[in-house]
């Protein structure tokens, strides 16, 4: 039976350290910007995808210039 209240201490005092990080986090702004993440990762080919088409005129100038 002692070993029953034992462990019900530690998890409720486990409990309590994890509610008392994420109150600090929640504090600091941790978790405001929640969308953009999410979001970032589908237009990362987009941006991929334009600078290699600005970078291909440019190199093509520069091409020219050597010739």
């Amino acid at each position: 039976m002692d070993f029953l209240y034992l462990m019900i201490i530690c998890s409720v005092s486990l409990a309590v350290v994890f509610l008392i990080i994420f109150i600090i986090n929640v504090k600091k702004g941790q978790f405001e910007d929640d969308e953009s993440p999410a979001v970032r990762i589908l237009f990362e080919d987009e941006v991929r995808e334009q600078k290699e088409t600005e970078e291909s005129p440019k190199q093509e100038k520069k091409e020219e210039k050597n010739s």
